[in-house]
């Protein structure tokens, strides 16, 4: 294989959310670990609680992981943005899709974590078919949810994960709810709750050897 290179500057905000697109293989954390290592960035992210059993608990910790049950989907929200507020510097990596599999919806949690913890939005990618990988910018959530996600949208257009077919539509399923869409007026709420989970078959297992050799592969070139 030949090596990476980074491109774009380090975010400038100290606390964000972490947007990490496209999500299509098993190599995407090991290499989002190591480019976070290059550009000197503390992540945390969120995995499934059992993952941090011993004897695995201590690595996954030690990498950043934060274990969090999937049900209780409004206190994960507020623990999360506990999370953030409790570091001066830290950038919390949400799954927006929650599966390598393709899918209709990303996951809105990224959003409302970081609405809930007034910190914005960052997006990072990796890019297979140019062998690239870094940060865009930052930006704040608005609240007009399809407005911010046209900037997500645009953001990614150009960006192609390993397998691209698994790359499903950038999309909320807040952004087709409107007030004259059927249901009371909390639907969209809690249609955003809903969505903060980690897939079992989606968490970060990551072995040394597989760290190692996306670490090696990383060169920067900013």
């Amino acid at each position: 294989m030949t090596g990476w290179t980074t491109s774009g500057a380090r975010p400038a905000p100290r606390r964000y959310v972490l947007i990490a697109a496209p999500h299509t293989s098993n190599w995407d954390f090991p290499y989002l670990l190591a480019f976070a290592a290059v550009y000197d960035i503390p992540i945390a992210w969120m995995g499934k609680h059992t993952l941090f059993r011993f004897p695995l608990g201590p690595i996954m910790r030690a990498l950043g992981g934060v274990p969090v049950r999937r049900h209780a989907r409004e206190q994960l929200v507020e623990a999360m943005a506990r999370t953030l507020g409790e570091h001066d510097e830290l950038a919390l990596v949400v799954p927006v899709e929650g599966t390598r599999a393709r899918t209709e919806h990303w996951k809105s949690g990224f959003y409302h974590i970081a609405r809930r913890a007034g910190v914005p939005i960052v997006m990072s990618f990796l890019d297979y078919a140019q062998r690239r990988g870094g940060f865009g910018p930052a930006f704040e959530p608005s609240g007009d949810v399809v407005r911010d996600m046209d900037h997500v949208r645009a953001f990614y257009a150009d960006k192609q994960g390993l397998f691209p077919e698994r790359f499903g539509p950038i999309r909320l399923r807040e952004e087709e709810w409107t007030p004259e869409s059927p249901g009371d007026e909390t639907a969209g709420a809690r249609a955003g709750l809903a969505s903060v989970e980690v897939e079992p078959d989606d968490a970060p297992i990551v072995s040394a050897v597989s760290l190692v050799a996306a670490a090696g592969e990383v060169h920067e070139d900013r």
